[in-house]
Order: C-alpha cells, then structure tokens, then sequence
C-alpha cells in the first residue's frame, strides 16, 4: 500500500483546476500561515488585544492547506458520498472535510495555550463524536446508536460544568432541569446542524455565521475563552468553504456527517459555555436562541409537519425519517436552485445574529419584546412564502 506522500504526489500530477483552487489562493493562506508562525507576530497580536485575529489567520490557514490533503485520503480510502435518491449531488464525492475544519478549530487555540477543563472536556467528547461521525460514513450506523453516543456525550458536559443555568442549583431538582435542558440543547442542534448539510456550502457557512456572532455576543460578556473559541470556528469553516461551496461547480469535499455532527456540537456546547444573562433572564434565554434560530426553527417546523402529515408516528421513526422537507429544500423550490437558497438562508442566519447582538442591549422588556417578534415575523413571511408557492405547484 503506498504511503500518504506518494499518494499526494500522484494526485497532485493530476490537472489543478479537476481537483484543486487556484494556485494565488494556496499562495495567499502559505503566506498568511508562515507570517503567523514568526514570533514577533504573535506577540504584536497578544499584546495589542488582536489575539482573535491571529486565532482567525491560523483557523483558516489550517483549515484551507489541509482540506485538500483529507480530500486525498478521503478518495484513497473510499470515503466517498456515493449518489443515491437521498442526495442531490450527481457525482462521487470525498468526505473527511470535517477533519480538515477540526483541525482548523483546535489547533490555533493549543498554539496560543487556550485550555481549560471545560474545554479539554468539549474536545474529547468532539473526537468521540467526529471518531463516530466517520463510522457513519463508512458502515452507516443506526440512528438510535448515534443518539445514544450523543446523548452519553452531552450529559457527561455538564457534569463538569458546561450547561445551561435557567434555574438556581439550590437543590437537586434545580440541577436535574438544568442539565436536562443542557442534553436537550446540545444533541438538538448537533442534528439540527448535520441536517442542513444537505447543499454545497450550507452547513459550513451557516456554522461560520453562528459561530460570529457567538465570538461577538461572548466578547459583549467579556468572555474571551468563547470569543476566541468561536473565532477559530469561524476562520476554520471559512478556509474549507471555498472548497465546498463553488456556485455553478460542483463541491470538491463534504463535510460528512462527522464533520457536520462535531461542528454543531461543538457550538452547542460553547453556547451553554459560560453565563450569557447578566442578570437579564430574557437575554440569557433568548440571545442563544436568536443565534441558532434558523436551526431551532427548522428542527421544529419538520417535527410538527412529518407529525400531522402521518410521516412518522413513533420516536423511532422520526430520528430515521430521511427526506427534503428541510428548509434548504423548501426555499430550493421556491427560490430556483441551491445556491439561491443557501444565500437566502445565509441573509436569513445574519438578520437573527443582528437581533441576539441588538438584544443584549435592551435595556426595557418591551424593547427585547419587539426585537423577539421581529425574528417571528421573519419565519411567519418565509412560511408564507413557502405556501404561496407550494399552492402555485399545485
């Protein structure tokens, strides 16, 4: 079996433009990464309080130089998403792109020696995850194995403190509720994330706007760990983005559910990950929320029309239930394409990131009460629109 530098130099012989970018793009992110590598450059960003732009250079710059290496691998190992009646994509084409992003994620905050307990715990309980991720993609596990691990997962999390504070840990009972709802937070939006990879770029960009806005509401708190933890998200999804989301041509790499699972959890746990109130119980509810609402309301919205449609009637069968009534689909049908409707879902995620910022500055209930029915009419104009055009279909 040949080893991985004689792979890369065979693939390598193959044109650029069938496998790879341009060659300025390379040219930028070398130049960027060994730029970041010289020590008065890292010192000039920690001292100058620019230590999440450095953190934001070497995400991408990791994330971008690896992803075509994983995308090698991933075709001389046959990690491959194989065309099905499932998946809108025509061709073959390599996973492992999470990996490339998980890199991307951990590597510049051990660089700069951001760690902590929680942390270590977030990144183990992320390998396991992206570690199953992969088996999935390989030998299709079942759903419910899935959701067990996910689960194990999440509440292992809160026990050493990542999870959600709504009711004061005076008792037992107040502690049970918090970490249910802490569970319930984590394992919903990792799926919820893993579903919207279902289109060219839809996923990673999606994470790489939750994951600005989580960087801007934790700096607003005054937590840095989040902010600079949220920042190498961002700069990780945006290296693989070019590869992933080419409008017009096909997408390069995929996620894979590995890469989408561990993404969302990863999020998910730094949401919960310190106190968003300051002593503002409607900020600390809803500003999460307003985050990840384009994920929360799609979760919902299939859940509450597979029920009243008959699609699925036990648990069992809505956590297997595979189909296109996500909304990337819907908004595909309305708008005329894909990438008209990852766009769309893009301007979508930056209206409700603006409203959890604009939140956490309300200084009066009514004024977080209008920002709040702001993003309800939002989803209530997208239904419509939705049902408008459904009943022209039929």
């Amino acid at each position: 079996m040949p080893g991985i530098a004689e792979i890369v130099r065979q693939r390598l012989s193959v044109k650029s433009n069938q496998l790879h970018l341009p060659a300025w793009y390379y040219f930028i992110v070398l130049i960027l990464l060994g730029a970041a590598f010289f020590p008065a450059t890292s010192h000039f960003f920690a001292h100058t309080g620019r230590r999440w732009l450095y953190i934001l250079v070497l995400a991408f710059s990791f994330s971008g130089l690896t992803t075509p290496i994983f995308r090698l691998l991933a075709r001389h190992w046959r990690l491959v998403d194989n065309p099905s009646g499932h998946n809108i994509h025509k061709e073959p084409t390599p996973l492992l792109g999470g990996a490339a992003v998980f890199l991307g994620f951990f590597l510049p905050l051990l660089i700069n020696g951001i760690f902590s307990r929680e942390f270590g715990a977030i990144l183990f309980a992320a390998t396991i995850l992206f570690v199953l991720g992969v088996l999935d993609d390989t030998l299709n596990l079942k759903a419910h194995l899935k959701l067990i691990v996910q689960v194990v997962l999440a509440l292992a999390l809160t026990f050493v403190g990542v999870r959600i504070v709504l009711v004061p840990e005076t008792a037992l009972f107040g502690s049970i509720v918090n970490c249910l709802f802490s569970v319930i937070w984590i394992v919903g939006i990792t799926n919820a994330m893993n579903f919207f990879d279902g289109m060219d770029g839809l996923a990673a960009g999606l994470a790489a706007i939750i994951s600005f806005f989580l960087a801007i509401v934790a700096l607003q708190m005054g937590a840095p760990f989040v902010g600079w933890a949220s920042v190498a998200m961002m700069g990780a999804c945006l290296g693989f983005l070019p590869y992933n989301f080419r409008p017009g041509k096909r997408a390069l790499i995929f996620l894979g559910d590995a890469g989408s699972t561990t993404i969302g959890f990863v999020l998910a746990s730094l949401a919960i990950y310190s106190d968003w109130a300051d002593l503002k119980p409607v900020v600390s509810i809803f500003s999460p929320l307003l985050i990840f609402w384009i994920l929360i309301f799609d979760m919902a919205h299939i859940t509450l029309f597979r029920v009243i449609k008959g699609k699925t009637r036990t648990f069992q069968e809505w956590i297997e239930y595979v189909g296109h009534d996500h909304l990337h689909h819907r908004m595909a049908r309305v708008l005329g394409g894909s990438t008209q409707s990852v766009l769309f879902i893009y301007l979508l995620a930056l209206c409700f990131g603006l409203s959890a910022i604009l939140l956490r500055n309300a200084h009066q209930p009514s004024e977080a009460f209008l920002l709040l029915s702001q993003a309800l009419i939002i989803v209530v104009l997208v239904s419509i629109l939705e049902a408008v055009n459904g009943n022209k279909r039929s």
